[in-house]
């Protein structure tokens, strides 16, 4: 909040899909009874500034996430919003999650150049991923595919495939949903082929700790069942010590008060996985995502992890 009248400013990324997001934050705030005025700032994150490297072969986290964590603390924004899966496990010390707002369609998606489904896809096929995960978990159940690094943004990485430098490339479904690009998706990925990221497709709205004002603001975005999936998701993630440099799938769906979660560790070529899933009572996502955690690193997905950590 600044000067006399509310007002609320909202860090965010400046690519075509954080801005919808920040956007789509900023209308529902808008739209509650006695609402302050909201603006955007954008600022630009080291991820967006590495374009010529894959992610993966960078030191560090928090890629998409810092510079804009740094401003909310030195109070340059008031609140800031994020995909959720770009957000570390462990949240800097002052910051908190206010909101995560109702999830969009957590799967990946194909986008293949001349139409064809996952399976269609003729040997030797050039794929396009920035993900770790998804090279991974595509490699598994397709050896036959090369897996090549491609950045940028949904449209840029779009049309890459269709100036002919890939066959196909893989998205997230919520991306590609958001800006209304569905046109150009080939298929879905089921779950039980292709584990989505932790917490993909969910928006998170991030505020001061003890800024009791913003939060109310902003906290009445929440939703509940979204909330409770990804909690029990980003415990099994921070058990694993995992983040974008780690093959790592997983989803969680809750039914009433039951939530069941199923995860999986790969490694990058594909040829080792470990699976496994619990359910059990939703109030108790972080322990059963944890839990989890636990049984996939006993499994054998803690070696998986020694072999890509000790590659870095």
């Amino acid at each position: 909040m600044i000067g006399d009248e509310p007002h609320l400013r909202i860090g965010t990324r400046g690519s075509a899909l954080a801005l919808w997001q920040a956007r789509h934050v900023a209308d529902r705030i808008r739209a509650l009874p006695g609402s302050p005025e909201v603006e955007l700032v954008r600022i630009k994150t080291e991820g967006d500034r590495i374009l010529d490297s894959p992610l993966s072969a960078v030191e560090g986290k928090a890629f998409f996430t810092k510079e804009i964590e740094d401003a909310l603390l030195d109070e340059r924004v008031d609140l800031a919003v994020h995909s959720l899966k770009d957000l570390a496990t462990a949240l800097p010390a002052g910051l908190a999650l206010s909101a995560v707002l109702e999830r969009e369609d957590p799967r990946d998606v194909l986008l293949s150049r001349l139409g064809h489904d996952f399976e269609q896809l003729p040997t030797g096929s050039r794929i396009g991923t920035s993900s770790l995960r998804r090279r991974a978990l595509v490699a598994r159940r397709r050896p036959d595919l090369e897996l090549e690094d491609l950045r940028g943004n949904v449209p840029t990485r779009i049309d890459k495939l269709l100036a002919g430098e890939f066959d196909a490339i893989v998205l997230a479904a919520a991306g590609v949903r958001r800006l209304g690009l569905e046109e150009h998706v080939s298929a879905y990925l089921p779950p039980e082929l292709v584990l989505p990221a932790v917490a993909q497709g969910a928006i998170a709205i991030q505020v001061r700790a003890g800024d009791e004002s913003t939060f109310d603001w902003t906290h009445p975005l929440d939703d509940d069942e979204t909330h409770r999936a990804v909690v029990a998701e980003r415990s099994l993630l921070r058990r694993l010590e995992g983040g974008c440099q780690v093959p790592v799938g997983a989803l969680a769906t809750t039914d009433g008060d039951n939530l069941r979660i199923s995860a999986t560790i790969c490694s990058i070529d594909g040829r080792r996985a470990v699976d496994g899933w619990r359910e059990g009572n939703a109030e108790q996502g972080e322990k059963i995502g944890r839990s989890l955690a636990e049984e996939l690193l006993a499994k054998g997905g803690e070696e998986i992890l020694a072999e890509i950590r000790s590659a870095e």
